[in-house]
């Protein structure tokens, strides 16, 4: 009998896919303070981890291969298409990559490196002009930069979920939850009252889209 066909140990797709997601993300965040650099780095551990299964080695097939050929006896685990788990586990059929999570991953994605590319580029002259970031999407949420990252690790759970990255997306979330803290304290202790009223009509994390919100917000001032 024939061993199934194995579509990974791609290394040099491992190789080109990191640089051009990192690569993607250090132009739209450009990284400059050790703070700025832990963030980014915990993204590109994400991603090294998350292409190293995907085209590398899959990890998460191995381990989940008894439990997985059981269940799916017809299926080739080493095949591509059965790295898309979310597709695999719910029995579907044809092509994952034409599927809603598969279509929600790359908008996810999209949304994500744009958010990064304009919270950036805000950041970037206002701390030329040594001021408050406040315009752009800093006028709905103070860590839209965070936020960005997070989009774009969901999205990628969403194309491609391991064993790995699952355990690395709470823990991120967490240590980026802490960054964006610590960041506050440094710029309340910077801007003085012109941070404490900015902080109060603006969330940390949740945008506050009606005017219900805002009026509730600017009230609790």
């Amino acid at each position: 009998m024939n061993a199934p066909e194995s579509d990974y140990g791609l290394w040099g797709l491992v190789v080109l896919n990191t640089a051009i997601f990192v690569g993607f993300a250090y132009s739209f965040f450009k990284p400059a303070t050790l703070r700025d650099w832990r963030s980014f780095g915990a993204y590109s551990a994400f991603v090294v981890a998350l292409f190293a299964e995907m085209y590398g080695f899959p990890l998460t097939i191995y381990l989940l291969s008894g439990w997985l050929g059981a269940k799916f006896p017809g299926v080739n685990l080493f095949g591509h298409d059965a790295g898309h788990l979310w597709w695999l586990l719910t029995s579907r059929h044809g092509n994952p990559h034409l599927g809603v999570l598969h279509v929600l991953s790359i908008a996810l994605l999209f949304a994500g490196f744009m958010l990064l590319s304009k919270a950036w580029h805000v950041l970037y002259h206002a701390q030329r002009r040594h001021a408050l970031a406040t315009a752009g999407p800093y006028r709905l949420v103070r860590h839209p930069q965070y936020i960005g990252f997070v989009l774009v690790m969901f999205g990628f759970l969403l194309q491609w979920p391991t064993l790995l990255t699952l355990a690395m997306f709470p823990v991120l979330v967490v240590m980026y939850m802490r960054l964006a803290i610590s960041e506050e304290r440094d710029s309340q202790a910077a801007f003085g009252d012109a941070w404490r009223s900015y902080a109060a009509v603006t969330p940390r994390f949740i945008p506050l889209f009606s005017k219900a919100d805002h009026a509730r917000s600017a009230g609790s001032r």
